[in-house]
């Protein structure tokens, strides 16, 4: 990301601000979804929102910079105000991937309606940002859905495992899945060539464009 910033600059920052804006919109729908279930606690955080600004962790957007993957700053929610207590958890991490998925689609319809009436080239700075704008979507929704912690995921994971015979199984995940997951990433981009994580984030990105025509 750093070297096409420098080698083009339109380019880089057209993926910077749709990577901004596709975590912004993640962000926002964790919270949105919490408060429907009856927890203001990203409201009273002044997390509710759709400026980007409150959602930009300085770390992640400084990662996705230097090496093309980053992360925002996650939206607090308190499980135990959630009106459905088994399932509530579940709804808010879903609404992150979910809201990625409706707007590749979105921004995908948007793209072949403008191409398509003449009114945006194909070669444009609209175009190419409208086109990195899809793709970041894409990548959140098929990255969050792998079930490791802290990724979304997981909590569809650990809701069947909320039996006393999976307790030892939940704790691992809980305490020492994201580092698992921070692991498999290092292990599959050095010794894998992306082979695991790519293919999934491939497939499911593949077959998402094959559904819009692309």
């Amino acid at each position: 990301m750093l070297f096409n910033l420098l080698n083009d600059p339109l380019q880089a920052f057209a993926w910077v601000f749709a990577f901004i804006t596709a975590l912004t919109f993640h962000e926002f729908c964790h919270g949105l979804v919490a408060k429907m279930q009856g927890d203001d606690t990203a409201e009273r955080l002044g997390r509710l929102t759709l400026n980007p600004v409150p959602h930009i962790d300085p770390i992640g957007l400084l990662a996705a910079l230097l090496a093309g993957f980053g992360w925002a700053r996650p939206v607090p929610y308190n499980p135990y105000n959630l009106r459905d207590q088994k399932w509530g958890p579940v709804w808010v991490a879903i609404a992150g991937p979910l809201s990625n998925l409706f707007l590749f689609f979105v921004v995908g319809l948007t793209y072949r309606a403008l191409a398509t009436a003449g009114v945006m080239s194909v070669n444009s700075a609209l175009a190419g940002f409208l086109g990195a704008l899809m793709a970041v979507n894409v990548v959140l929704f098929a990255f969050n859905l792998i079930p490791l912690p802290p990724l979304d995921g997981s909590k569809l994971l650990l809701l069947f495992l909320q039996h006393p015979k999976y307790l030892h199984a939940r704790v691992w995940l809980e305490t020492r899945g994201p580092t698992a997951l921070l692991f498999a990433i290092l292990i599959d981009a050095l010794l894998l060539n992306s082979m695991f994580f790519g293919t999934i984030i491939h497939g499911l990105s593949s077959l998402a464009f094959r559904v819009l025509g692309f």
